[in-house]
């Protein structure tokens, strides 16, 4: 069914008091971004509830980008009619038509924002519900926990009826909690960690490492369309690739193997600090899960942490991989995240890279290679894209696909 309009209600931002007006506008602002490729659409944030006008756009396709926007707890697609009661009594019916079975239970709930409308609150629940018994054999109405509920608001522009309440995808709108970056590999765990992260209303770029020839052109597109599916939830994410070529084959080059593992994630985390710094970020997100790889042991995270003083915050520190992977194929990224392209963080790895890295030696082990001048180097040539939902960047060059079979 086309709907006219589809009422978003708030979640937890019910809970923010003073803040609530902020929160509020930065949702329509989300909402606006994720819908940038329905033109038609128009979005008005209210104290109480936001509306999406769709305007003759798809109301199906429309519904599924809302489904996945932080900061609606649901949502009601709705039809729009004159404020004429009779108009209002056969959209109700339609309605109620599709969803009903046999000894199913329904009820009205009715609003009026217009209050010379001739018909109270009582008088529309009254009105409608008695023409759905008539039309309907065997149809009761039950006012607790109702198999259907067909809600009517009666407002200045018309009658809005809807019958389904959608859930959303809750948490907080993507702005409200900061800025931050994201440590972004092609694998399964860093999409899940910046999922968890922009939840809570943190507007993540993503930072991702990439080192021709040893890595592709596709695997840097996976990671691209990674972030693309991402951006659902927040309306556009600032993608920054770093080149990471020259610093990995001088630390190949110059540093002990078993610490070769050890001194590229320093690289790497100076690298993301720096660029967090520059954009005014606060704040630095990773993949990592406690014990997974070597470089991911407590012993190993002090020795790469020592680079910084920002916050490295780990939202799937305690998680196993099949939890994480169980929110991997939620979002979507699973998929995309299996496909076998080189990742940077895998190429050169030692046979048996050291799990309980000593501090010190990585520092000392660190002072082999130029450290300020690789990094000039990978800063001055980096990139950013702005991504946002519906972005393309595997599905639209079909050779990449015929390369895995």
């Amino acid at each position: 069914m086309q709907y006219s309009e589809i009422m978003v209600r708030y979640g937890e931002l019910s809970t923010k008091g003073k803040n609530k007006k902020q929160f509020i506008r930065q949702l329509g602002h989300n909402v606006r971004h994720v819908l940038h490729d329905f033109p038609k659409v128009e979005t008005f944030p209210r104290h109480d509830r936001l509306h999406v006008v769709l305007n003759g756009e798809n109301s199906d396709k429309v519904i599924d980008r809302l489904k996945q926007v932080f900061g609606i707890e649901n949502f009601s697609p709705s039809i729009k009619v004159d404020k004429d009661i009779n108009q209002a009594k056969q959209v109700a019916l339609k309605l109620l038509n599709q969803q009903y079975h046999a000894g199913m239970t329904f009820k009205i709930d009715a609003r009026r924002q217009d209050k010379h409308f001739p018909l109270d609150t009582y008088g529309v629940d009254n009105a409608l519900g008695s023409y759905l018994i008539d039309h309907i054999p065997g149809l009761k109405a039950k006012m607790k926990n109702p198999d259907i509920t067909i809600r009517t608001e009666v407002r200045l522009n018309g009658i809005f009826i809807s019958s389904k309440t959608i859930d959303g995808a809750g948490g907080l709108p993507v702005g409200t909690g900061g800025r931050a970056t994201m440590m972004l590999s092609g694998g399964i765990d860093s999409p899940v960690a910046t999922y968890l992260g922009m939840k809570r209303g943190v507007r993540i770029d993503m930072v991702h490492f990439y080192s021709p020839p040893y890595t592709s052109q596709q695997a840097l597109n996976k990671a691209k369309e990674l972030t693309a599916k991402l951006s659902v939830y927040s309306g556009k994410i600032n993608f920054i690739q770093v080149p990471f070529t020259k610093i990995q084959e001088t630390i190949k080059e110059k540093v002990p193997e078993g610490y070769l593992m050890t001194i590229q994630r320093r690289l790497m985390l100076r690298l993301t600090a720096a660029i967090t710094l520059k954009r005014h970020c606060k704040g630095i997100f990773t993949g990592e899960s406690l014990g997974q790889v070597a470089s991911q042991t407590l012993e190993s995270m002090v020795a790469i942490n020592d680079v910084t003083n920002l916050p490295v915050l780990r939202p799937l520190l305690s998680m196993d991989k099949t939890e994480i992977i169980k929110i991997a194929r939620k979002i979507g990224t699973y998929k995309l995240s299996i496909l076998p392209y080189e990742d940077c963080c895998t190429i050169f790895t030692p046979p048996a890279p050291k799990t309980k890295p000593r501090l010190d030696n990585s520092r000392k082990f660190e002072k082999f290679i130029d450290v300020d001048g690789l990094m000039k180097d990978a800063l001055d040539n980096m990139k950013v894209t702005t991504i946002r939902p519906g972005d393309e960047f595997l599905n639209s060059n079909q050779d990449v696909f015929s390369e895995l079979l």
